[in-house]
């Protein structure tokens, strides 16, 4: 179930989320839901707030405990982000208890003008070391640079709503589209009998599973190439898909 409630004014905090009539308020998104699990958990989807980054910041080695220490998002780099680019930011907060609300899902973006010709870059590059400097206020892609779920809250449909923020900022912005290096964490099962090509392809077609790979696919992305030395994933040999969702709202300027 989702549903809008009238707007607040004022400063907004973790423990008191916005309401708003229209997700787009105020150029804010905002979108609450009850998630349809065991506890009917209540979930609400807004623009990442300074007050949520050190929270996201201490979640980071939990959601992503592969990933070297250099590529984790700590609390100055999620207020950097807010900073750049705020409407690009989202967060899932959940209602542990009555009016108390907690950060468990984050989404990081930027704006760019994204070379296909040259599509060759590492995760590094791509997010300038995690502050996201290289945002680009005209840029016509938006580069997905992060999709973080707490593990305690997975299944609860937090990633298609913040891919639907995503979606939601693509088409108000009108930009292209969205661009993004995918993990795929499940390849170290199929190591020994598959190429990654190989195994991206199975992927695409549904013939493999993959718990990263396949969600965006089924969010509406597509493979558009592999990204050798991308990330630092040993599961995947630090290969991530290169994929493009493209929005097909988009007007060329004229």
């Amino acid at each position: 179930m989702i549903r809008a409630t009238p707007q607040t004014h004022g400063k907004q905090h973790a423990s008191h989320p916005p309401n708003q009539d229209d997700p787009w308020a105020t150029g804010r998104y905002y979108v609450r839901y009850t998630a349809h699990d065991t506890h009917h958990l209540h979930v609400v989807i807004t623009n990442t707030q300074p007050d949520h980054a050190a929270k996201l910041g201490a979640m980071q080695k939990i959601i992503f405990p592969t990933l070297p220490d250099e590529e984790h998002f700590t609390e100055a780099k999620y207020r950097k982000h807010i900073e750049l680019f705020p409407e690009g930011q989202f967060v899932a907060l959940v209602e542990e208890k009555p009016g108390v609300w907690t950060p468990v899902g984050s989404s990081s973006t930027y704006r760019t003008h994204f070379d296909f010709a040259h599509y060759q870059h590492t995760y590094a590059e791509a997010i300038a070391d995690g502050w996201l400097t290289n945002h680009q206020p005209d840029g016509e892609w938006l580069y997905g640079v992060d999709m973080a779920i707490h593990p305690s809250y997975r299944g609860l449909r937090i990633g298609r709503r913040l891919y639907d923020a995503r979606r939601s900022l693509v088409r108000r912005l009108n930009l292209r589209g969205e661009i993004a290096g995918a993990l795929m964490p499940h390849y170290e099962l199929h190591r020994k009998d598959l190429t990654l090509a190989q195994y991206a392809l199975r992927v695409w077609q549904g013939k493999l599973y993959d718990p990263t790979l396949t969600m965006q696919i089924r969010n509406g992305f597509r493979i558009r190439a592999l990204l050798y030395d991308h990330i630092g994933d040993p599961r995947s040999d630090n290969t991530a898909a290169l994929i493009v969702r493209e929005n097909p709202e988009y007007q060329p300027a004229f």
